[in-house]
């Protein structure tokens, strides 16, 4: 893999072991009054952790269990919290995909989609490249970014096989092949978290911040969908369109495929023949999974749903078998899709070989799974728990409310995009808005700025977190193809999360404005309700 220890040079690596123990010590005894105990404890920990992921100090799975071990010796939580944060809906959300893109891999139906498609876009490493963002983002506005990224990943992963595989090998192919390998991983990753952007149930922030408006305060408008897109579609495309000129800048505009092109592409898919009982057995369970995590809940264009989810169908199944409502309603999710189509795959024959019957996955294909990535999956969950419960994450939103007291709105604005940006590279994006939302509205009410003004940029910026794996699940995933070290993540998403603060903070200045009437100075015509403190979204 190319995200190995070997790749970092050896004196960062020793200087990560020293510095970060340093570090922890450092923050652990650095006292104030205003700061207790356990969040003082946990951002040592956190502090130590970011220094060792970034250097890999550590192997980075390795640094993933830290909190199983620190967090109950230092009295953050204890160790049956803490592991809940490993294994949860998610986790197997992740497993079921991943064991989904081995079997495509399996029976090689991943080739013959990534070569069709090298087919029709074009064998040139930025058009490439844009027609995977543009097909991931279009994707992630209707289905769940982590859903999106594990339907790209394979056919992505495919694409770069079967372009190594093109021509003879040379030390210049085999270069081309690896840059474009880093800039199509990252590129399908934050396609989709940028996509998701895009409308309100594109990502579960946005959700969870449409909930919190309403509740905050009822007498204000609601959030229009058609509006939303209005507003954030252009962020989007500005966002889309920097993420790929800084990813293919320094990618040829030559052929990929060594200047054969299409009349090679031709050839190898020739070369596979016509699709075998398993390739399009692979293929209707690769579709079955997209449509049920596309149509899972309803499709909306706005405010009536184009299409009821059948999910609904799902709960009202299971009320009528006198399942408690609360139970019913979020009875399905898309680890629910994930798991039932794995377990299909392990049931459904595949050919017959020898005597004996092969089906479409086996255990030694599904051990192939990348372990330490869903380690690495666990300990943000772990971190993202524990700001919630030692109120790490109020306190940093109290500490920006008064820090950015008396500002001008624009400070203001960017300010919060700039602590959410970076605050969600270690904790939960959806923890994160669902915590700091209320805070963020009674502090608006207190400047005298309108509560959408800065509520909107931050749930925005808590999906533009683009430098650690952590950060979000689409980092996640495509981190565990091996494609992309460690630090070229880090370099590429400190640029985009700069960025992003700019983008999203010009949005809210020159585009919600006028889109949702807001005036320069002042307050609107409502206040927050008297329960609003208390919501959870």
């Amino acid at each position: 893999e190319s995200n190995t220890r070997q790749e970092i040079p050896r004196w960062i690596v020793t200087a990560g072991q020293i510095a970060g123990p340093i570090l922890f010590v450092a923050v652990l005894f650095w006292s104030r009054e205003e700061w207790p105990d356990a969040k003082q404890r946990l951002a040592a920990v956190v502090v130590l952790m970011a220094v060792w992921w970034m250097t890999q100090a550590l192997p980075i799975a390795a640094t993933s269990l830290v909190p199983l071990a620190a967090f109950p010796l230092l009295g953050i939580q204890t160790a049956k919290e803490v592991s809940k944060a490993y294994i949860n809906e998610y986790i197997f959300l992740f497993f079921g995909g991943f064991v989904i893109a081995l079997g495509i891999e399996k029976w090689n139906l991943h080739h013959r989609i990534a070569l069709h498609l090298i087919r029709i876009i074009g064998t040139s490493p930025p058009r490439l490249l844009c027609g995977f963002m543009l097909a991931t983002a279009f994707l992630s506005m209707w289905i769940s970014n982590t859903a999106s990224t594990l339907l790209m990943l394979p056919i992505g992963l495919a694409t770069l096989t079967a372009l190594a595989e093109a021509v003879p090998k040379s030390d210049q192919h085999s270069r081309l092949i690896e840059d474009l390998g880093i800039s199509l991983m990252i590129g399908i990753g934050w396609s989709s978290s940028i996509g998701g952007l895009s409308t309100l149930v594109g990502t579960p922030t946005n959700v969870s911040f449409a909930g919190i408006w309403s509740n905050t305060f009822p007498e204000a408008p609601g959030m229009s969908t058609g509006v939303w897109m209005a507003m954030v579609i252009p962020q989007s495309t500005i966002l889309l369109l920097a993420t790929w000129w800084m990813l293919s800048v320094r990618l040829p505009r030559t052929d990929a495929a060594g200047g054969i092109g299409s009349e090679l592409i031709a050839d190898r898919i020739r070369e596979l023949g016509r699709p075998k009982r398993a390739e399009i057995q692979m293929l209707i369970v690769f579709v079955t999974t997209a449509v049920l995590w596309v149509f899972r809940e309803p499709i909306r264009f706005g405010e009536e749903p184009l299409i009821e989810g059948w999910a609904r169908f799902v709960q009202r199944w299971l009320l009528m078998l006198g399942t408690d409502g609360a139970v019913a309603r979020a009875a399905v999710d898309d680890s629910t899709v994930a798991i039932s189509m794995v377990l299909i795959m392990f049931l459904l024959p595949a050919r017959r070989v020898s005597g004996r019957t092969e089906y479409m996955m086996d255990w030694p294909t599904a051990q192939r799974l990348p372990w330490g990535i869903l380690l690495l999956i666990g300990s943000g969950f772990a971190i993202a728990s524990a700001f919630g419960t030692t109120g790490l994450s109020e306190s940093v939103g109290h500490s920006l409310g008064r820090l950015l007291h008396s500002r001008p709105t624009w400070i203001v604005v960017a300010g919060i995009c700039m602590a959410m940006t970076f605050l969600t590279e270690f904790t939960s994006n959806v923890a994160t808005v669902n915590a700091l939302m209320p805070i963020l509205a009674a502090a608006s009410v207190s400047i005298g700025v309108d509560p959408r003004l800065i509520m909107i940029p931050a749930t925005l910026s808590a999906s533009c977190a683009f430098m650690l794996p952590i950060a979000t699940p689409p980092n996640a995933i495509v981190f565990a193809s091996g494609r992309i070290p460690m630090r070229r993540m880090i370099q590429y998403g400190f640029v985009m999360n700069l960025f992003g603060v700019i983008v999203i903070t010009l949005g809210a200045l020159f585009l919600m404005r006028p889109l949702m009437d807001i005036e320069a100075q002042g307050l609107p015509n409502f206040v927050p309700s008297a329960n609003s403190g208390h919501t959870d979204g």
